[in-house]
């Protein structure tokens, strides 16, 4: 018998630690995952032990000189100045004991989920875990060191030939999915981000088409630095929907980064908890219309673990599992425990409160830059 939902879960994700003190902690998937429990939308038979992924598996995305060199790496074994050719040692990606380990954790954690979804065990399946977006073939990149998206969407493609739509709403371009399916017209990729004339990758543009076979098969909208809700979710919302009905995919990822929010320390966009409210709410409807339910959603991005990310992912959990996201107050016994050790005040709510987001002088400015935006994106591609 299919279950509705499954929840990936193992400490294990918390051994993806790179420093003290780096933005990039998996403490917050505990943090969603008690918040869960505590909230009675998250039980024990919900539960789903992931596998490590096998160096084949991560070879399906990875080139093997590049898998050797994270082993390398993470033992001690690794000059310096191979390790910065392969992105490894770096500011944002440091080298940490046993990397390799704990990224085929990660990894594992994605493949375990489409390996259910696949065998008809699952419809829909969360794993907080992965979204490593920024993986490259042969090469580490934001935080990110193996692809687990990348990885899933080859599985998917491999094992059963489908038509993968791949949905990015992290505050950064998903530029390492993007281009592992660049020139793929069965892997669709779809990215709402900041322009990167302010963030990290820089990449991203609306021209950004696919080449090939695969032109016409990304799509990208590079909105504008502190572009708030309504905005957001127009374009967002609009832009899915004509997607979806184009491309008519067989099975919907999504990665889930929590950073557009207001609060986050790395980006400038200014969203509230509605745009992580409605986001599971459409991808939950694009997988019954048109991929009779199943769906595969990663976590991503997210740098206020306290305040912001636990809300956003729990809700992303909330929708799959029961069809609606939660509303009302944070369960108590969660803000007790965890209050002892955030270094800001805990929210007490699922919702923000109305005076979370500052003023934006150029509110008006921006939605009519973004809603160009849209409309060159569709122009491009042509399915208005």
């Amino acid at each position: 018998m299919t279950k509705q939902a499954g929840f990936i879960y193992t400490p294990n994700f918390l051994n993806y630690q790179f420093t003290e003190d780096h933005p990039f902690n998996h403490k917050r998937v505990l943090l969603t995952k008690e918040l869960l429990e505590r909230q009675s939308t998250l039980t024990t038979g919900d539960f789903i032990i992931p596998r490590t992924a096998k160096d084949e598996e991560i070879a399906l995305f990875h080139d093997t000189t590049y898998i050797e060199a994270v082993k390398r790496a993470g033992s001690g074994d690794l000059k310096e100045d191979r390790a910065q050719e392969y992105g490894l040692g770096t500011e944002d990606t440091p080298i940490f004991s046993n990397m390799h380990e704990a990224s085929s954790g990660l990894v594992g954690g994605s493949l375990t989920a489409v390996e259910k979804i696949l065998n008809g065990d699952y419809k829909k399946i969360t794993n907080i875990g992965g979204g490593l977006h920024h993986g490259f073939q042969r090469k580490a990149s934001g935080f990110c060191i193996y692809n687990d998206c990348a990885i899933a969407i080859k599985y998917l493609r491999e094992q059963e030939d489908l038509k993968v739509l791949y949905v990015d709403t992290d505050a950064h371009h998903g530029d390492g999915v993007q281009a592992g399916f660049y020139d793929d017209p069965n892997v669709c990729t779809f990215s709402i981000h900041e322009t990167g004339r302010y963030l990290f990758p820089g990449t991203g543009n609306v021209s950004e088409r696919g080449i090939k076979a695969g032109h016409g098969y990304s799509f990208n909208l590079p909105i504008d630095a502190f572009t708030e809700d309504a905005s957001f979710l127009d374009l967002y919302e609009t832009a899915l929907r004509k997607i979806a009905a184009f491309f008519k995919p067989d099975i919907i990822v999504t990665q889930n980064g929590a950073d557009s929010h207001c609060l986050d320390p790395l980006t400038h966009l200014c969203g509230t908890m509605n745009i992580f409210e409605r986001i599971p709410l459409l991808a939950a409807e694009i997988a019954d219309e048109y991929c009779d339910g199943r769906w595969l959603a990663v976590g991503g991005g997210g740098y206020d673990m306290w305040r912001v990310v636990p809300r956003a992912w729990g809700q992303v959990w909330n929708v799959m599992k029961t069809g609606a996201y939660c509303v009302g107050p944070l369960p108590k016994k969660w803000i007790e425990k965890w209050q002892k050790e955030a270094p800001v005040t805990l929210p007490a709510s699922w919702q923000d409160t109305a005076d979370i987001q500052p003023t934006i002088p150029r509110r008006t400015e921006i939605t009519e830059k973004n809603k160009l935006l849209l409309e060159d994106m569709l122009k491009y591609t042509a399915i208005i």
